[in-house]
């Protein structure tokens, strides 16, 4: 179960008393369920599940676009609803989009062009002036509804790529303490200023006093935009801040993390989730099992990885029957062509492995889009001897900390794309990989099963200690901390 904070976690004084969240996607969704009534959609996971213990302890408003069914039909005139429902402690405040809008703002520019571009997928990028202006539409609408709640003495927490522009939409009503979690990379200047807009959406951002990414290699990314796509922006290297018009951004790394206690304890309580897997899916009971578990995005690399296992076992036939690799996928932004190809790519080689290596009793990929329960994904975490993690580029990744989390007895590997966050913090640990290179991938998925006992417990230990460092409660307490320490800083130079 996710751990509950109370308000003695976030104990960091003013920044925390009138708190606004702003997000793409909300905590709760209100549908029409088959009979007519209304269902509620809860968060179940990542971020929004680890925010809204937060918001039900300090109050507030979380905004975010109302993009279920029913939403508006349980919302009051002004668009907003007192959640959670059956204990309203904070207020949801919706914002309807229409259909044009999504189109363009979020299914366009922030998901073909900011998200590909921020992945340094070039091929993927989409520069589209109508999208960039209901991108714009979208983040004013947002920033108009926030500034029109908010006052000097408030904080706004914007999440992700979603909203480049709407901190300087809000910046120009209040003084309210501003700051922002960027989820995704931050591509190097050389990337970066391709795009036709960049020094606007740097202006939008630097209207926040705190930017925050996962890992410092983004920061360093972020500065070095400012320093060379910004006119009049002064980077202080020494204090990772930008100097701009009158104010400061300060810009730092906050490692997103798991909370292992809790998907331990869900592990433990289903640990016949693999044997349910392998029967379901006509899996030998004693056969090993690689799993790869990603949302269907050409960023996770997983074409490159089924090149990989088909290479493994065309030059290690000795291998062929040795394992099985499960994929377990989950569909996403199937109205974008990128997406529909990828989830063809994976079939074709999918069926392809299963045709060119598949015996009587062993198909050696499995592929499947089914929903698992969190105790039920963290309990085949546990009986899978292997995880492949290698996407081509990843914010963080927390499947790779889901996975070492799940463990109990050490016997795990964890082969891992250098190309993620998550291997800044794991590393050592993991057999770490360039999903690019077909061959050195085979090479490290083989490694991963012939490593022996004591090998495979070390590395798990070692990245168990780097998993147990802290959950989302944690991180969430040293944003606010930073914010806290930040405001301080800005009233003292006042």
């Amino acid at each position: 179960m996710e751990e509950t904070l109370s308000r003695a976690d976030v104990d960091i004084g003013a920044v925390t008393d009138d708190v606004h969240v702003v997000s793409n996607r909300q905590p709760y969704r209100h549908e029409y369920g088959e009979d007519g009534d209304v269902e509620v959609d809860r968060p179940t996971g990542g971020l929004t599940a680890g925010l809204d213990p937060v918001m039900q302890q300090l109050g507030g408003t979380w905004t975010a676009w109302g993009d279920g069914d029913a939403d508006f039909a349980v919302s009051d005139d002004g668009n907003a609803v007192a959640v959670p429902p059956e204990d309203p402690s904070y207020t949801l405040q919706r914002i309807p989009l229409s259909e044009e809008e999504v189109a363009g703002y979020y299914e366009g520019y922030a998901n073909q062009t900011l998200w590909p571009l921020c992945h340094s997928a070039m091929g993927n990028v989409r520069f589209d002036h109508d999208d960039w202006e209901e991108y714009r539409s979208v983040n004013r609408k947002f920033g108009a509804v926030v500034a029109a709640q908010v006052d000097d003495d408030s904080t706004v927490w914007f999440q992700d790529y979603h909203f480049g522009l709407a901190p300087r939409f809000v910046r120009g009503e209040t003084d309210a303490v501003l700051m922002q979690f960027w989820h995704i990379p931050w591509p190097s200047a050389d990337v970066f200023r391709v795009a036709p807009n960049a020094e606007e959406l740097l202006d939008g951002l630097l209207a926040n006093d705190l930017l925050g990414f996962h890992v410092p290699r983004y920061c360093a990314n972020f500065l070095e935009c400012a320093e060379e796509l910004v006119d009049d922006a002064v980077v202080d290297w020494s204090e990772d801040r930008v100097l701009y018009g009158d104010r400061a951004t300060r810009v730092e790394a906050f490692p997103l993390n798991v909370d292992a206690d809790s998907i331990a304890e869900q592990a433990d309580a289903a640990p016949d989730a693999g044997a349910r897997v392998r029967e379901e899916f006509g899996i030998d009971p004693d056969r090993p099992i690689a799993l790869g578990v990603d949302r269907l995005d050409y960023t996770k690399g997983i074409p490159e990885r089924l090149d990989a296992l088909e290479h493994l076992w065309e030059t290690r036939p000795d291998l062929r029957g040795a394992f099985t690799y499960v994929q377990k996928g989950e569909e996403s932004r199937q109205g974008i062509e990128a997406y529909r190809e990828l989830q063809a790519a994976v079939e074709e080689r999918v069926d392809r492995i299963n045709e060119r290596f598949g015996t009587d009793d062993w198909q050696p990929v499995v592929s499947t889009t089914e929903f698992l329960e969190p105790e039920t994904l963290y309990g085949l975490y546990r009986d899978a001897e292997v995880a492949l993690v290698t996407p081509v580029r990843d914010g963080m990744n927390l499947v790779a900390k889901e996975y070492v989390a799940a463990q109990d007895d050490g016997d795990a590997a964890l082969v891992l794309s250098r190309f993620t966050g998550a291997h800044e913090e794991l590393g050592d640990g993991a057999i770490v990989v360039n999903p690019h290179d077909t061959p050195a991938t085979a090479d490290a998925i083989a490694r991963a099963f012939e490593m022996d006992g004591d090998e495979r417990s070390d590395r798990t230990l070692q990245m168990r200690q780097a998993v147990d460092d802290g959950g989302v409660t944690e991180w969430i307490d040293s944003v606010f901390e930073t914010a806290a320490a930040v405001a301080e800083e800005r009233r003292s130079s006042a």
